[in-house]
């Protein structure tokens, strides 16, 4: 949502924080960022959700997590408002461990597609989708019009001998696919069309964390504004590209205004 924002798109956040100093600050930059985020604070249980991240000297990182009261989000905590007036709702895999919350994603996706609008969902995480592959298919043959996974994760969901025959299979269930593919840039297919898009060129490759969360900021930026399949897949490449050369999982630099430099 943050890149969203950074390109100059319009967003709202739906998701769990505790009444803690992190809530308190993780809601504080969404809302200072663009993102308007207004889901009350868990209150009791868990605290705020937090994640140890260590970055080696390639650029390549490890990640040590505390979900904390995050899948404890429910389908009573979602804003069908708010649902109903998105272009677009994007889920996060990494919620897809709790059952309510899994409820949540099927009812967000009701009232999207009630309104008319898309749904799109990350896969976000290979050993998520190896504990719960078979709810994970079901949810994507059914309820999803636009899905982001890398190469890893849709070989994974499909049980795939290799990149092509899952990207084939997720054709199928899905009005768009779009697949990162690391140094290989990503493929994205909607309908008999099918683009590639090179990655972004960096002079060095500082920090990985957040390339695939600002590659799908991009791409989902692109839809919303009507671009064209490729220059949708150039934003999310530009968006990557800006946040691995730095530490950090957020653009430092306006996204809008890289974008505009190359015409995109």
């Amino acid at each position: 949502m943050a890149g969203i924002a950074s390109l100059g798109g319009k967003g709202a956040y739906i998701g769990k924080v505790a009444d803690d100093t992190l809530g308190h600050v993780f809601r504080h930059d969404m809302n200072a960022g663009g993102v308007a985020y207004d889901t009350p604070p868990h209150s009791n249980g868990p605290s705020t959700a937090r994640c140890l991240i260590n970055v080696t000297p390639d650029g390549q990182r490890s990640m040590s997590t505390f979900l904390g009261c995050s899948p404890l989000l429910t389908p009573e905590d979602l804003d069908p408002a708010k649902l109903a007036s998105a272009q677009i709702v994007f889920l996060e895999g990494y919620l897809f461990d709790a059952e309510e919350a899994k409820a949540a994603f099927v009812k967000a996706s009701e009232i999207a597609h009630t309104a008319g609008n898309k749904v799109a969902l990350t896969l976000s995480d290979l050993f998520c989708v190896d504990r719960h592959k078979a709810a994970f298919r079901h949810l994507v043959a059914n309820h999803i019009d636009i899905l982001f996974a890398n190469e890893a994760e849709i070989i994974a969901l499909y049980d795939a001998p290799d990149f092509d025959t899952a990207l084939a299979a997720a054709r199928k269930d899905c009005d768009l696919v779009a697949l990162t593919r690391s140094e290989k840039g990503s493929v994205l297919a909607r309908g008999e069309e099918v683009v590639t898009v090179a990655a972004d060129p960096v002079a060095q490759v500082v920090d990985t964390t957040g390339a695939g969360d600002l590659y799908a900021a991009g791409v989902l930026y692109g839809l919303a504004s009507g671009r064209e399949l490729e220059a949708c897949g150039k934003l999310g490449s530009l968006a990557a590209g800006e946040v691995i050369s730095h530490y950090g999982a957020r653009p430092l630099v306006s996204l809008a205004d890289l974008a505009a430099a190359r015409g995109l």
